[in-house]
C-alpha cells in the first residue's frame, strides 16, 4: 500500500511537469502552424485511440447508471476544459498559464465542500480567500502587464482550471468502482463525441496540413503522447491512491519548472521571450495561491483530552 502510494506522488510530479514543458511546446505552433480547436481535436483523437487500444484486453462493463457521469467527465475533463486552455495558452504567456493552474487545489476543494461534503474549516475558509486574491489578481493584471501576458487568455486558462477541477470531483467516486483505463477511455470517447461540433471543421478544413515541418509533428506527438496519454493515465492512477485536494496540489510544481524553462531559454539558449513575463507581481500571486492552497491542505490538530 505505501509502496503504491510513493508511485502515486511520482506520477504525480512527472505529470506536473510534462505540464510545464507543454505550455511552452505546445505554444510554439499555435495558431501559425495550428489553431487551438484542431490541436485539441488531434489531442484527443489521437490519445483516445492509445487508451482504447489498452480497453480492448480489459474486459468490464459499465453500468447505465454511470454513464451520464462518464459523460459529464468527457465534457468537463477531455473537451470543453482542453479547449478553454489551449485557447488561453495561444492568447498568453506560459508563465501566466502555470501560475494560475495552481489554483486548482482550492478549486478542488470547493467543489469537494459542496459535494461530497468536505469538512470546512475557519483556516480552509482563510485559505480560499487568499489563494482566490492571488487568482484573480494574476488575471486581472493580464490587462497591463508587458510582455505576453493577455487577460482574456488568462480568463480562458482558469476556466480550464474550473472545468478540470469538476472532472477531478466527479470521477473520484468511480475510480472506486471501475478500472481507470476503463474509465479513460469512455471520458476520451465522450470528449470526442462533445468536440466534434466545435472543432472537427477546423482541423478538416482550416488546418495547413502541408504548411507542417517535422518539428510541428513532433510537438503534436508530444501533446498527444505525453501532455495527453501519459498525463491522464499517471493522474487517473494517482486519484486512485490519493486524495482529488493532494493530487491538485502538486500544480505548484508547475510554476517552478516554467521559471527554469525561462532561465534555461534565456542563458543557454540567448531568447528572452519570456524574460517580461517574470515579474514581482506575478512572484507575489503565485505565493499567495501557494499560501491559499496551504491552508487549504493544512490539517487540524485533533484536541485530546485527559481522561
Amino acid at each position: 500500500m505505501q509502496n503504491n502510494i510513493i508511485k502515486a506522488h511520482i506520477a504525480l510530479f512527472a505529470t506536473h511537469v510534462i505540464y510545464a514543458a507543454n505550455h511552452f511546446i505546445a505554444k510554439g505552433i499555435m495558431p501559425e502552424k495550428v489553431n487551438p480547436n484542431a490541436l485539441v481535436m488531434l489531442r484527443v483523437i489521437g490519445a483516445g485511440l492509445l487508451f482504447w487500444g489498452i480497453k480492448f484486453f480489459i474486459r468490464e462493463r459499465i453500468a447505465k447508471k454511470d454513464f451520464f457521469k462518464l459523460a459529464l467527465c468527457g465534457l468537463f475533463g477531455a473537451s470543453i476544459n482542453q479547449l478553454s486552455f489551449f485557447h488561453g495558452l495561444n492568447l498568453t504567456s506560459p508563465i501566466d498559464t502555470s501560475i494560475i493552474m495552481t489554483s486548482a487545489p482550492a478549486v478542488v476543494f470547493i467543489l469537494s465542500m459542496i459535494f461530497l461534503k468536505e469538512q470546512v474549516t475557519r483556516h480552509k475558509i482563510l485559505g480560499i480567500s487568499i489563494g482566490a486574491l492571488g487568482a484573480i489578481g494574476l488575471v486581472w493584471y493580464g490587462q497591463v502587464a508587458d510582455g505576453n501576458s493577455s487577460f482574456l487568455g488568462n480568463c480562458f486558462v482558469f476556466l480550464n482550471v474550473l472545468f478540470y477541477s469538476s472532472y477531478q470531483v466527479i470521477v473520484k467516486p468511480l475510480m472506486r468502482k471501475y478500472h481507470f483505463i476503463t474509465i479513460i477511455s469512455w471520458v476520451f470517447l465522450f470528449g470526442l463525441i462533445f468536440l466534434i461540433p466545435f472543432a472537427l471543421k477546423d482541423l478538416v478544413y482550416t488546418t495547413n496540413f502541408e504548411a507542417f515541418t517535422i518539428n510541428t509533428y513532433l510537438v503534436i506527438s508530444y501533446v498527444i503522447v505525453f501532455t495527453t496519454f501519459c498525463t491522464f493515465l499517471f493522474n487517473i492512477y494517482a486519484l486512485k491512491q490519493v486524495s482529488a485536494p493532494v493530487a491538485a496540489s502538486y500544480t505548484y510544481v508547475q510554476p517552478a519548472v516554467s521559471f527554469i524553462i525561462v532561465l534555461v531559454m534565456s542563458f543557454i539558449f540567448h531568447n528572452d521571450m519570456y524574460n517580461k513575463d517574470i515579474n514581482w507581481v506575478k512572484v507575489a500571486c503565485c505565493i499567495l495561491v501557494v499560501i491559499g492552497v496551504y491552508l487549504i491542505s493544512k490539517k487540524q490538530k485533533t484536541k485530546y483530552h485527559d481522561p
